[in-house]
């Protein structure tokens, strides 16, 4: 199964003190190999700054663009990393391991993988 963890934290790469950006990058770094080696990885990278965010909403046909992630919230979506895990609790594992749950959180979730996706040439 695939899973989507989505690495949340109150100060991005960007915030950090030099010295502690670079060894935040070596944490990701290790670990990315890390799972690699195991099989797990699938894809991942690491977002710019919720400034450079801009939010889509369609409201009776006409779209309307505003500046910012979607929700005020002190934790913003920093990165991600698209994972292969064999259930729920396997995933789970992999996600405690990645260096921003120790700063802030990461949400996991399964990738929808039903007839209906697969139909249109998604999931699995």
């Amino acid at each position: 199964m695939k899973f989507l963890c989505l690495i949340c934290a109150e100060q991005m790469m960007e915030d950090l003190a030099p010295d502690d950006r670079t060894g935040h990058f070596a944490e990701y770094a290790a670990f990315t190999e890390a799972i690699r080696r195991e099989g797990h990885f699938v894809s991942a990278n690491r977002l710019l700054p919720a400034a450079t965010a801009k939010t889509v909403r369609v409201r009776d046909g006409q779209a309307k663009v505003t500046d910012g992630p979607f929700a005020e919230t002190r934790e913003l979506i920093g990165g991600y990393y698209l994972i292969d895990a064999a259930d729920m609790d396997a995933a789970l594992a992999v996600a405690a391991r990645i260096p921003g749950a120790q700063r802030g959180c990461v949400e996991v979730r399964p990738l929808a993988d039903d007839p209906q996706t697969r139909a249109l040439g998604l999931g699995g």
